[in-house]
This record gives C-alpha cells, structure tokens and sequence, in this order.
C-alpha cells in the first residue's frame, strides 16, 4: 500500500515536473498548411503630414535646392522609400487636413496663397507641395495615395471638388482645371478619408454628430470613370469604444469601407513624455508593455464592430501609430522631432506582429511618420540623411506583405520589471506565394539571449535563411556621424534538422527567419 502510493506521488511529481520544463521552454509551434487570411500589403503604411520637417526638408526641397533633387523631390529619401516598398502614403493629416484647403496647393506655386499651420508651431505653410506634388511623388516611389479630406473647416462641395479633379475622366469644370494645371489624365486614386480626428482638432464633434456629417459627405465623394473609392471615416481616439459603436450603428455599411483607430505608445503621460534616447530598463519595458496593449485594443473596437460587421467587409485602418516623445533639445516643440532608438525597432517589431494577427479585420496601418517627425523612419540634416531602426524593421518585415497569415502556438519566458511581467518573445507567421514560410521575432529581453525551439508542421523544410536587426544595448540609435550603429544583417544561429529548428535569439534584436 505504501510502495503503490509512493510510486503514485513519484509519477505526479515526474509529471509536474515535465509540465514546468514544458512550459518554461522557449517553444513556438508553425502551423504551414493552416491559413486563409492574407495580410494585406497596407497595414505596412505611411504617414506625411505637413508637419515640422516632414514635408519641407524631408520630402520636399524644390527644384532650385542645392539638396540633390528630382523634380524638387529629395534623391535619398525618394530611393530609400523606393527601397522599402511602402505600399501607401497617407497626406496632407492629421490634423493639418482640417485647416487644408486644397485650391491652395494647385496652379503656379509663384500664386499659390500662404497660410499659418496654426496645429504645428505657427510655421508660415507657402503651398509649394500641393495636390500635384503629392500625387506625382506617389507616382515616383510605387506607392498608392491616401488623402485625407477637409471636414472641420471645409465643407462638401469643397472635398466634393477635390475628387472630381483627382478622378474624373470627363468633361467637367474641376477635370479642365487640372489638365490646365498639367494634368492629362485623371489620377485614380482609391483610399479617401473623410476627416480626421473629428472628435478632436478635425471639429471636436460628437459621435452622433459626425455619423450624420460623414453620410453626407460621403454622399458627395462620387466614384468616376470605374474607379470606386475606399471610404475611410475617421474613428476613435484609441480607447473610445462608444465612438465606434455609434458610427457602426449609424452609417450604413454600403457607405463605409474603412473606419481608422488612432494609438499612439507614450511611455509617460501626454505632459511629460519622457526622453527620445535616455530611459531605464523600466522605462524602455513600460513602452513595449504600452505599445502591445494594441492588441486588446484592436480585439475591443473588432468585438463591437463584429454586431453591426459580422463578414468583415469594413476595415479597420490604424493610420496613426508610433511612439510619442519628448522632442529632441533645442528643437522646435511644434515639429515633433525625436531620435529612434532599438525601443522604437521593438515598438515597430511587436506592433507589425499584432497587425498581423488581427489581419481579418486591419485592413490598413500608417506609421507616424515619414521623415524628422514622432518615430520616423528616415531622419534629415541638410543635404544628409540616416535611416532609423523602425526603418530596418520594416525592411525585415516585408515578406509578410500580402503573405497568408499562418497559426502558431508561442511559450516564451517572461520578463519581469515591478508588478509587470512581459513576454520575452513576440512571433508572426505567413506564408508567401511561393511556399516561404515566414517568421519574424522579436525578443525584448534586454540582455538574455533566448534559445528558441521551433516545430515546423506542414512543411518540409530544405533552406532557412535569416536576417537580424540589433545593437549593443536598448538605447542605441543612428546619427549622422555613426549612420550604422543599427542596421540589417545577415543571421546564422540556427540549425535545422528535419521539422525542428533552433534559433538562439540574441538579446535586444528583431529578426525575420526564411524556411522553405
């Protein structure tokens, strides 16, 4: 009796045992033959605003600058964008859109009226980069445009126009005065929001109040010449379920195709941000906690959306994310300049990730933003320029773009930092058209490397390739006297044997793994 129930404790004992080693292994499981969701290309979008040095100085020198230049276009950014593949790019806002009245931006720039950017440092805007100049940039780096319309200070026959002499194909009075200003044949563009931020600089309306100001300007943003617009209303301020909820109740889904969710990580409070390039270990895991609180965020506004959406057809377009500092000593408030740091690649890293997941419902996201503006992901001085860490991470990630996105079961130990605890590892899986299954990883852990064992299921696996973005420590960042502190490079830590592989995942590094 004794014997019998000794051997019974001894075998309890062996099992909580191999369920602790189980479960404290770093263990991902990818599912290659499970998928039906693709992950559209737009959740890896930008954002130029006409904001501090974004536009001016980032994008846009003019033809007469000593900035080596095309058609007034910077050379380098326009070959680093080229580079990337940005697959869109969201203009004029933000919150600039609501004060832009595009019949500014067209016609001679020699004529073109000025006028005070009263949202970002009072700078004088003089128009030089209107509707052309956008559109023919698009057009010059591959990207689709997103413009976002005029709906607090404009008003229906003004964005009404501005489609018109975009698209139409025709004879009309707008589709003359743009082959007057230079241009044949219509652009075609496809994604239109209607607004921004309307619960805040876009008007600070109401949600009832805006529902009814979208149906009627969406009444009047009419599709030309077989293009048909995507429609985009401007949705809730991160956490504000309830605007979601009145908008899905009260525009029929017949006139909506997107609906956008702003969520900014902002490590301290919105008065005191904290520092760009100078954080604890504390500081720099309260920001990835923050920025991976996307994901409840993002299942919370689905969960409403899913009683008045069940198929899914309207989409949700995060276009505005990032990191939010204080800006960098000595520069101008208003312009919202900060350094990128490995925080920022980490930020970028687990936020693709959550995209990703959400894939059914995220139809479109935008970095916040394109050049010298919140988490850039290029950075000017002049005639010079530095690509950041976010940069190389969405170089890394671009295998996943218009990729199946495939199930995976993840275990990862956790990092601990107060009452807080964070898992070291955050994974994405897809699959590409020729059969790549594709995995991304970030691991957090600011100095532990992670031995990572991956079960692949559903493939036979022959080749693995993988690159890796890290540096010496979580604060570390490019300048414009070391441009490659932190850059992408080719990674080799692994080792594959039939269905298994394992990756020892460096600590404070991001890497995208290749198996076919």
């Amino acid at each position: 009796m004794k014997t019998g129930r000794l051997k019974g404790l001894m075998l309890l004992a062996a099992a909580l045992l191999l369920t602790f080693v189980t479960t404290a292994q770093n263990r991902l499981i990818v599912n290659a033959d499970q998928g039906t969701v693709t992950i559209n290309r737009h959740i890896y979008g930008h954002f130029a605003e006409h904001l501090g040095r974004n536009i001016y100085g980032g994008i846009w020198v003019g033809p007469d600058s000593d900035v080596p230049n095309e058609d007034g276009y910077r050379k380098d950014v326009m070959q680093a964008l080229i580079d990337l593949e940005i697959p869109n790019l969201r203009w004029p806002g933000g919150c600039f859109a609501d004060e832009y009245h595009w019949t500014d931006g067209i016609g001679d720039p020699a004529d073109r009226p000025k006028m005070v950017n009263t949202h970002w440092g009072g700078v004088t805007e003089d128009n030089s980069f209107g509707t052309h100049e956008f559109l023919n940039f698009a057009k010059k780096i591959g990207t689709e445009p997103y413009i976002t319309g005029n709906v607090g200070s404009g008003s229906v026959e003004e964005m009404s126009k501005w489609i018109e002499y975009i698209n139409f194909d025709g004879v009309s009075p707008m589709a003359e005065l743009r082959k007057k200003n230079g241009q044949e044949e219509p652009w075609n563009i496809k994604y239109w929001g209607v607004g921004n931020e309307s619960w805040g600089c876009g008007g600070n309306m109401t949600p009832e109040y805006y529902a009814n100001e979208y149906r009627r300007y969406a009444t009047f943003a009419r599709d030309y010449g077989g293009n048909k617009l995507y429609k985009i209303a401007g949705g809730a301020n991160d956490w504000d379920l309830n605007w979601t909820d009145v908008l899905m109740k009260n525009i029929p889904l017949n006139m909506m195709d997107g609906l956008s969710l702003h969520y900014y990580t902002v490590t301290g409070t919105w008065e005191n941000k904290g520092k760009a390039t100078e954080f604890t270990k504390e500081e720099y895991l309260e920001t990835l906690r923050k920025a991976s609180r996307v994901d409840e965020l993002i299942t919370k506004h689905s969960t409403i959306m899913d009683k008045y959406d069940p198929e899914k057809k309207v989409g949700i377009i995060l276009d505005e994310w990032g990191t939010w500092f204080q800006v960098e000593p000595g520069t101008n408030p208003g312009f919202l300049y900060q350094q990128n740091t490995m925080r920022d690649a980490h930020v970028a890293a687990i936020s693709l990730n959550i995209f990703n997941k959400h894939a059914e419902r995220v139809h479109m996201a935008n970095l916040a933003q394109t050049v010298n503006v919140l988490q850039a992901i290029i950075l000017t001085n002049e005639n010079d320029m530095i690509l950041t860490p976010t940069y190389h991470v969405f170089d890394l990630y671009k295998p996943h773009k218009d990729a199946t996105l495939l199930s995976h079961h993840l275990i990862s130990e956790e990092v601990s930092f107060g009452k807080e605890k964070l898992e070291a590892l955050s994974v994405s899986s897809s699959k590409s058209g020729d059969g790549t299954v594709n995995i991304s990883i970030a691991n957090i852990h600011p100095d532990k490397k992670i031995d990572l064992d991956v079960a692949l299921r559903g493939i036979e696996a022959k080749n693995v390739t993988a690159q890796i973005v890290t540096a010496a420590s979580i604060d570390s960042y490019n300048s414009f006297d070391k441009k490659d502190v932190v850059k992408k490079a080719d990674f080799k830590d692994f080792k594959l044997n039939k269905d298994n592989l394992k990756i020892a995942v460096p600590a404070n590094s991001v890497l995208m793994v290749r198996v076919k």
